[in-house]
Formats: C-alpha cells, structure tokens, sequence
C-alpha cells in the first residue's frame, strides 16, 4: 500500500488483476536430419541461405542421398519462416582441432570429418599490437588448391579478455565454422601462414540410437510445433521416436512420410494410430540446384512449409490442404512430373479413409496437397487442423496461467482464471477459429465449487473444466442440383 505524509492530491496507478493469455506460435519446425558439417545443438535459421552457411550443401553419404538439406529448402520455398535444425552425428565422432603457438586453441564448430577441411591464418591486424584471424573451410571433395567454399576474416582482434574485441568475444557464438579458447596463459597469438584442423572423424556408421539422441535435444526447445525427420525413410525405427515425443510432450505434431517404393497402394496403411501425426505420399520430383539433374526427395519439408504458410495466412484452425506445392521440377509437357507417384481418385478414396493423406496434380491447379486426416482411429481427432487447434489451445493455455500457481485458491482467484480464459478463447472465436453463432455456442469456462471438491482445494488442486467447439474442415463439398419449373421439382 502506498503511503501519505503530507496534504497533497495523490495519483496512484492500479492493476485490476485481469491478465491476458497470448497465443503461442504453431509455424516453428524442427528438423532432425544428416548435414554436411555444423554445430551438434539445436540451431535457429531462418532462410535456407542461413542454412546452408551454416550446415552447408547437400549432402550424399556414399551412395546414399540425405535428405535434411532438401528439406529445408523445400520448408522455405512453401512458406516456412522460421526452423530449428538438429545434426545428427555418429556414434564416438570426434571434433577437429589445432593450437597455435600454444597460445589459442581452435576447433571445429561440430564434430565430423568436415572439420579437417578448415585452416586457419593468423597475420597481423589493421591496427597493432592486434592481431587478423582468417578460417577458410573446403568442403568434402574440393580440392584445397581451389577457393574454399567458405572463408571468415577476423580484424583486430585482441588477446586481452577485458577487451571489447577479445577474440572468443568476437568470434565464438559468430562463426560457423569455429570456436576458439585460451591455451596455457594465453597472450598474442605469433604469426602462421596457416595451420589445418586434424583428428575430426565420423565416427561409427549412423543408426537409429543417433537419431533419438538427436530427437532428445530438440524435445528441450518449447518453441517447436511441426516435427520432422526427413532421413525417416532409412531409420525407420525413428517414425515411433517421433510419434512418441509428440505425444508425450503434447505441444507438437509430427508430419511423416510413405517410403519412395509403396508396396501395394491397396494395402498400404500408416505406420501408427496416432492423433499427433500425419502421413504423406508420394515423394516428389525435384530439379537439384546444383547438378541440375532430377532428383526424388521425401515431401516432408515442403509439407512442413505448407503448414507454416496455411498458420501464418489463415491461422492453424485451417486445414493444411488444397494448398500449392511450390519448388517441383516444372514440365511444361508433363506437368505432374513433380510427383512420383500419380494416385488415382479411386485409389484416394481408400487411401483417405486410412489417414493417408495423397498428394496430387489437377488439371489448371498443380499439384495440390489434397488431404488432412491425422493417423488416429478415434474420428474425434481425425483432422489435422482439430488436433494442431487443441495443441495451440492447451499450450497457450499452460504458458498463460503459470501466474495462477501458489496464488490463494478461492473465489477471487477463480474469478480471475474465468476471465482470462474465457476473454482468450473468445479472440480466438472471434478470429474465427471457433465455430458458433454467438460465444457460448463456441465455448464455455468454469472454475468454481462445482469443479472443485473440498478435498480438490485441501490438496491445492484448481481445476477447470473448459468446451470448445472446433470448425472441422469442409472434406466433402456436395451438390444436389434439379431442375425446376414452375413450382415442381425434379432431384437427381
């Protein structure tokens, strides 16, 4: 309480104790996948440029493709804006590293083989007694005689850790391709006309253990709503990793994809009954950027593309589906080219009701995403934009109320929850992501003694109980057409 010493006109400000609950965001993937080079941490990107500076190229492993690289273009090119990246990386593969004159230590950003492609160059800076880092990176194959296919110069940097230009300031958390630290007792580091990274290695062949130590590191980003693994394909003991954590952590959805050979379309079903999950096919055609030859790659990161676009345009009420799939192979001659695979309407037919969700081309349209059932056998939750609306819902929810937690349990503070609940699902209504006429036929909140036993309370229990009513997506547009003359009607 504010105090008053003197005669004075007092102003004091109040808070009226209603807080607001914001939406949390839908659009955000993660990707776990196989890169050529970078970090071993979740990673934040927002462009496949951004991407590639930062994991590089695309990569082939022998002679198998890896796919994360496509599929972080192919997010980009349908509408993705923003992604975490998790590289997946060996068993016991080990960092590159070197020291210069035992003064700075240098290593690879990320363990692997790649990191013996940098070297680095110490001369000196535009101002003395500085010193000029330069790292340049070759990447597997090139030869070291050409240009690199990245270079980082560092000017004026200090050896003094008070600095504002100390150089694990300036260059750890910046480089993509380093990090640095002090040796011994440090100092300015002398001259080198340029010394290579060594002992960076793969380490064992990569299995599906490597996989699910990847998929734990990015369980522990909340901001997360789309996962994907675009390697799934060839692990696929990861499909039931993936299902699991989103299940489990109940904040995000899993989009997965149908092997490139589909055995029997007749007989082919999802890997899993799951309402946190979609199943996509065929994989698709591509013109590769770099070979210009075509290419086949799994549409998980164009799907996951499509789903940021639809949430950021119309809002992750809307179906993800009768949406353009853009960066195919174009084929003036055969314009469903992109495609692999070309399902019939017939075959839809029983593929849909399986929860497989076709992609197909239409004549004058594209190709078109061209389905929106989740695995889930419980037809409560068989659309994936009902299951994302709850999972935005209830996130949103958990993230807004944490104020209520050890607050007085009693009718002021039920008051309050009511409020701030109800006034957020009634924006949502109003946006309309909720169906109904009127509020109370979309929604209802209650929170008081009829949801709360004397034992609720002297347990410290608050409970709500709340109803929404979502829109489900209009599958089956019917027309029912008849002729009419002059007041009788003939109906087909």
């Amino acid at each position: 309480m504010p105090e008053y010493h003197s005669p004075a006109v007092y102003i004091d400000e109040i808070n009226p104790g209603n807080r607001s609950i914001e939406g949390v965001a839908t659009s955000t993937a993660g990707f776990l996948g196989i890169a050529e080079r970078g970090p071993g941490a979740p990673t934040l990107i927002s462009s496949f440029t951004e991407y590639h500076m930062m994991f590089g190229g695309y990569v082939l492993d022998g002679t198998q493709d890896r796919y994360l690289a496509y599929a972080i273009e192919g997010y980009f090119q349908n509408g993705g804006r923003r992604c975490y990246v998790q590289r997946v990386v060996g068993k016991n593969a080990t960092v590159a590293g070197a020291t210069i004159a035992a003064t700075l230590v240098i290593s690879a950003l990320g363990p692997g083989l790649w990191g013996n492609g940098i070297a680095v160059e110490i001369t000196p800076a535009s101002l003395t007694p500085l010193f000029k880092l330069t790292v340049s990176y070759w990447a597997p194959g090139k030869p070291h005689s050409g240009e690199p296919s990245l270079r980082e110069e560092y000017d004026n940097l200090s050896p003094e850790e008070a600095s504002a230009d100390f150089y694990m300031k300036r260059i750890d958390g910046t480089s993509r391709l380093v990090t640095v630290k002090q040796a011994g007792v440090g100092g300015r580091p002398s001259g080198t006309a340029g010394t290579w990274l060594t002992d960076g290695s793969e380490g064992q062949a990569y299995t599906e253990n490597d996989l699910k130590v990847a998929l734990d590191l990015l369980e522990k980003v909340e901001e997360i709503a789309i996962l994907c693994c675009p390697e799934e394909p060839g692990f696929p003991g990861v499909t039931g990793q993936l299902l699991e954590q989103c299940e489990r952590v109940k904040d995000r959805f899993a989009i997965l994809q149908a092997p490139l050979s589909v055995p029997d379309l007749m007989n082919h079903r999802p890997p899993s009954n799951s309402r946190y999950g979609a199943y996509y096919m065929p994989w698709l055609r591509i013109r590769h950027a770099e070979t210009g030859r075509e290419q086949l790659i799994p549409p998980t990161g164009h799907i996951a593309g499509i789903y940021a676009r639809t949430d950021i345009e119309r809002g992750v009420h809307k179906a993800p589906a009768n949406e353009v799939v853009r960066g195919l192979l174009g084929d003036p001659a055969d314009p469903a080219r992109g495609l692999s695979v070309l399902v019939t309407k017939e075959q839809q037919d029983r593929l849909n009701q399986r929860g497989i969700n076709v992609l197909r081309y239409f004549t004058g349209r594209g190709i078109l995403v061209w389905g929106a059932r989740t695995m889930a056998a419980d037809p409560d939750w068989k659309y994936v934009n009902v299951r994302r609306l709850f999972i935005f819902i209830e996130a949103s929810l958990q993230k807004g109320t944490q104020w209520v937690v050890f607050e007085p349990n009693d009718e002021p503070l039920w008051a309050k929850v009511r409020w701030a609940v109800t006034d957020f699902l009634a924006r949502l209504w109003r946006e309309g992501m909720l169906q109904g006429q009127k509020p109370e036929e979309a929604l209802f909140v209650r929170c008081d003694r009829t949801t709360m036993t004397q034992a609720d309370l002297d347990n410290g229990r608050l409970i709500m109980i709340i109803g929404i009513a979502p829109i489900k997506p209009a599958e089956f547009v019917i027309i029912r057409i008849g002729q009419w003359r002059g007041g009788s009607n003939v109906t087909e």
